[in-house]
């Protein structure tokens, strides 16, 4: 009998209920490709704190993170598995953003935040569950950054520069736009009164 043709069946009572488990592992399975990782959420440890800046560091225990059913093409497996994410955290309780950031948050992202103050992510990006929530997580992460990141004003002279660029753009496609209408106007038979 072929190594991949053997199944070793074991019973496992849990309750009332009687479930089978397979000891077969499939030379391509997670297991076998990667021996040492866990498929387990786990949060890396908090690297040092270095003033205020922003680490990229999330903690998931201030996160209330909600897996749901997700929308769109995948088949029967739509209908069965949890794929969704969605992440809320109390933006004036999160104590791993400052409160100048969290100031910017409230006032940039305010659609996206509840009456309790919450903040939403969500992401059914993929079939995935593990990758839908480190989408949502670099999400964060993305909107945190955006609103360390200064607003770029450009100078009076910039200013006056890009004024001037587009003053002769609308009138360069002013006269493109008269001369086509010419061109077609002289197409058209004169009229005789």
């Amino acid at each position: 009998m072929s190594q991949f043709c053997q199944k070793l069946a074991k019973f496992v009572v849990q309750g009332p209920r009687l479930y089978a488990t397979s000891a077969y592992k499939s030379s391509i399975s997670l297991q076998n490709l990667y021996p040492n990782s866990s498929l387990k959420l786990t949060t890396p440890s908090k690297p040092p704190n270095e003033g205020d800046k922003f680490t990229g560091y999330v903690p998931i225990d201030q996160l209330d993170i909600t897996y749901s059913r997700s929308t769109g093409p995948g088949g029967q497996n739509v209908n069965k598995v949890n794929t969704k994410v969605e992440i809320r955290f109390h933006v004036n309780s999160a104590t791993w953003i400052n409160d100048q950031i969290k100031a910017k948050m409230l006032e940039k992202f305010k659609n996206k935040v509840t009456k309790e103050g919450f903040v939403v992510f969500r992401s059914d990006l993929t079939r995935s569950q593990q990758l839908n929530l480190a989408d949502c997580l670099e999400k964060i992460r993305a909107s945190v950054r955006s609103c360390i990141v200064e607003d770029y004003k450009p100078s009076e002279e910039t200013a006056e520069k890009i004024r001037r660029r587009l003053e002769k753009a609308t009138r360069e496609r002013l006269s493109i736009k008269r001369m086509r209408s010419q061109t077609k106007s002289d197409r058209r038979a004169p009229e005789i009164i």
